[in-house]
């Protein structure tokens, strides 16, 4: 059993997409980020950093309890752990880090900072919403290039594609039209007609 730490976000929603996608039970506990509870001491016993997601597998290694946060981590742990979507051999999984680290480097802290900046920059004040607005469109490029070559991030489904989606389903937040990048726009409908995205993408309610 894995408990799952979470809340209504894109880093949030990874895990628990990646749960229902390899099958594994879990229970969710909802960190209300609106109320402040990542900062509750409980949490932080799990989370030091006070962000979301964190989990506690009730049977990690040796048999004990282990807690993890960083979603990346949790990711390629829950990989490891169920021996899905990631592969064992050498160049395959790195194809799945490297653009597991390009959604953890890239595409989640531009989106989110040219989130921010769409919602509260103000109008004559463009600096920081054009700065990030350029490299989320930079990103989308990177991106549909990739996806013209190849089904997925790293060829086939895998956690780098897991955690991209959740970031990429706010594509409206960000003002991008995924019409406008049709390699994109076919992976994304590809990812989201899986019955395990679209119930891990509810989860938690909020």
């Amino acid at each position: 059993m894995i408990d799952l730490y979470s809340w209504i976000t894109p880093n949030g929603r990874k895990i628990s997409v990646m749960l229902e996608e390899i099958a594994l039970p879990y229970e969710v506990h909802p960190v209300n980020l609106g109320k402040d509870e990542q900062f509750d001491p409980e949490f932080l016993q799990i989370n030091p950093n006070n962000k979301i997601p964190a989990i506690v597998d009730r049977d990690g290694p040796g048999g004990k309890p282990y807690s993890l946060f960083e979603s990346g981590a949790i990711l390629m742990y829950l990989a490891e752990k169920s021996g899905k979507l990631m592969p064992q051999e050498a160049a395959a999984r790195y194809q799945v880090i490297q653009w597991l680290m390009f959604q953890m480097g890239g595409v989640g802290p531009m989106i989110g900072q040219a989130h921010y900046f769409l919602r509260h920059c103000p109008e004559d004040q463009p600096f920081g919403r054009d700065r990030f607005m350029t490299e989320v469109v930079r990103l989308y490029r990177v991106m549909d290039k990739r996806l013209g070559e190849a089904p997925f991030l790293a060829g086939e489904y895998s956690i780098a594609d897991i955690a991209t989606y959740p970031w990429i389903a706010r594509y409206e937040m960000h003002r991008m039209r995924l019409e406008d990048y049709a390699n994109v726009k076919r992976w994304f409908d590809a990812i989201g007609a899986r019955p395990a995205v679209q119930r891990g993408m509810q989860i938690p309610k909020g």
